[in-house]
C-alpha cells in the first residue's frame, strides 16, 4: 500500500514527471548542498504550520530547498516512498517554513496507511476550510515542475538579450508563465545561464498599468539600487533590488505606479505562491542573497516577459542588423555635427525629461558648437530588445569626444516606425 499510495503522490502533483524532470534533479543536486540533520516531528497542511527548529541550520545554499524537494517528487515516483519520507523530514526540519515541503511531508506519511487523492490530501472539512492554501501550494508544485521538465536548449539566451557589452557582468530575464527566474553571467563567449529559482508575481498577474493594480510590469528595467535590509520591514526577507519601472516605455503609455523590487520573503515563508506580491518579483530569501551578491547596480538589465523566447546567440546578429544600421547613422551623424541627419532619426513625439524634440535638436547643436569638430566615441554599447504591439529598443552606452577619457553614460529608447527606427526618448543616466 506504501509503495501504491507514494506513487499516487507524484501523480496527483504532475504528469510531468518523468525523465526530464529526473535530469534536472540531478543537475540541480550539482550545484545545491544537500543538508541534513534531525528528523524533525511532525508536518502540517497548512501554509502557515512548521516545526520548532531543534538544531542549528545548516549552511543554506541557492536552489538547495528546492532541488531537495525535486527529488523526494523523483523518489515518491519511483515508489520509494521510505527514502521519499525520510529526505522530507529532514527538508521540513530545515526548512520549517517551506510550506510545500510540509504538505508534501504530511501527504508521505499519510501515504503510509492509506491511498492519496491528491496532494495536499486532508480531511474535506480541513480542505475546505483552508481552500485557497490548499490551491496556491498545489500552483506552486506544479510550477516548480513546469519550470524544471520544460528547461531552455543548452547554450540558449532569450530573445531579448541582442547585445551586452562587458559593463554588463550579469543578467536576469523572469518569465511569469514558469514563475522562473534566470540568472545570467556575461562573459567574453557571451551569455552564459548559470542558476535559476521559482518566484512570485503580482496578485493580479502581469502587465502592470496603474498603480495599485497589484500586476507585475512587463518590458526591459535595470537594477537601480540594493536596499539596506535593516532598513526595510521583515516583510521584504533579505533585501530589495529595485528596478526602473515606469521606465521610459512605460510613461509614453502613460504607465502609472512604482516600487516595484525583487525582494525576499518574511520569516514565516519560504516562499509565496505564484501570483502573492502586489507587483513585486518576490524569491526565497537564500536565492535572492546570491542574486545580490552577484550583481551590480545600474548595470545589470532585467528582462520580465510574459513566457520567454530562448534563441541561439548566433541567430541574433542577423535579427539585429537593420538596428545596428540606424544606430551607426546617429553615430556618424552626431560625430560630424550633421545636424539634418540627426533630425531626422528623433521621433516627432520625442520627450526627454520635459524637452521636445524641438528643445532637443536646439541641445544637440549647442553641444555640436562646443564639441568644435571632435569626433564622438561610443564606448561599451548595449541594447535589449522588447517586442509586443510594437519594437522597442533599448540602448545604452558611454559618450566620449576624442581626447577625452571619460564621458557621460546615455540611454536611448528607439521604435520602430515602419521600416526606420527613431529615437523617442534620450537622457544621460550616469
Amino acid at each position: 500500500m506504501q509503495r501504491a499510495s507514494a506513487t499516487l503522490l507524484v501523480t496527483a502533483l504532475s504528469v510531468m514527471c518523468g525523465p526530464a524532470l529526473a535530469q534536472s534533479v540531478d543537475k540541480r543536486k550539482s550545484h545545491a548542498t544537500t543538508a541534513a540533520s534531525s528528523p524533525g516531528k511532525g508536518a502540517a497542511h497548512q501554509r502557515s504550520a512548521a516545526p520548532p527548529p531543534t538544531a542549528a541550520r545548516p549552511v543554506v545554499r541557492d536552489g538547495e530547498a528546492e532541488a531537495r524537494l525535486i527529488e523526494i517528487y523523483k523518489l515518491a515516483g519511483q515508489a520509494r516512498g521510505r527514502e521519499a519520507l525520510v529526505k522530507a523530514e529532514r527538508l521540513v526540519n530545515d526548512h520549517p517554513n517551506f510550506q510545500l515541503a510540509q504538505l508534501v511531508y504530511g501527504d508521505l506519511l499519510a501515504a503510509r496507511s492509506r491511498p492519496l487523492r491528491t496532494l495536499g490530501d486532508v480531511s474535506d472539512g480541513t480542505a475546505k476550510a483552508g481552500a485557497s492554501t490548499l490551491a496556491e501550494l498545489r500552483q506552486e508544485s506544479l510550477m516548480r515542475l513546469k519550470a524544471l521538465r520544460e528547461r531552455p536548449a543548452p547554450g540558449t539566451i532569450p530573445s531579448q538579450f541582442l547585445a551586452l557589452s562587458p559593463r554588463n557582468k550579469h543578467a536576469i530575464a523572469v518569465d511569469a508563465s514558469r514563475a522562473r527566474l534566470y540568472l545570467f553571467e556575461n562573459s567574453t563567449t557571451g551569455l552564459k545561464l548559470v542558476s535559476d529559482y521559482y518566484i512570485s508575481v503580482g496578485k493580479s498577474g502581469i502587465e502592470k498599468s496603474v498603480e495599485g493594480d497589484s500586476r507585475t510590469p512587463l518590458g526591459v528595467y535595470f537594477v537601480t539600487s540594493n536596499l539596506d535590509p535593516k532598513s526595510l520591514k521583515d516583510f521584504y526577507g533579505s533585501g530589495a533590488l529595485p528596478i526602473n519601472y515606469p521606465n521610459a516605455l512605460d510613461l509614453k503609455r502613460g504607465k502609472t505606479g512604482g516600487g516595484i523590487w525583487l525582494h525576499g520573503t518574511p520569516p514565516t515563508q519560504f516562499s509565496r505562491a505564484p501570483l502573492a506580491s502586489d507587483g513585486c518579483v518576490v524569491l526565497a530569501n537564500p536565492d535572492l542573497e546570491r542574486i545580490i551578491r552577484t550583481v551590480e547596480v545600474r548595470t545589470t538589465p532585467v528582462v520580465i516577459a510574459q513566457s520567454l523566447t530562448w534563441v541561439a546567440p548566433h541567430s541574433i546578429k542577423a535579427d539585429s542588423k537593420a538596428f545596428e544600421e540606424a544606430l551607426n547613422s546617429w553615430h556618424q551623424a552626431k560625430s560630424a555635427g550633421d545636424l539634418a541627419t540627426l533630425a531626422s532619426l528623433y521621433s516627432s513625439d520625442f520627450s526627454s525629461y520635459g524637452k521636445t524634440r524641438d528643445d532637443w535638436t536646439a541641445q544637440l547643436r549647442s553641444e555640436a558648437d562646443r564639441r568644435r569638430g571632435r569626433a564622438v566615441q561610443l564606448k561599451d554599447v548595449s541594447y535589449l530588445r522588447w517586442t509586443d504591439s510594437t519594437d522597442t529598443m533599448v540602448v545604452t552606452f558611454g559618450e566620449v569626444l576624442s581626447g577625452s577619457r571619460t564621458g557621460p553614460v546615455r540611454r536611448q529608447y528607439w521604435m520602430r516606425q515602419g521600416k526606420q527606427w527613431k529615437i523617442f526618448f534620450e537622457g544621460v543616466i550616469g
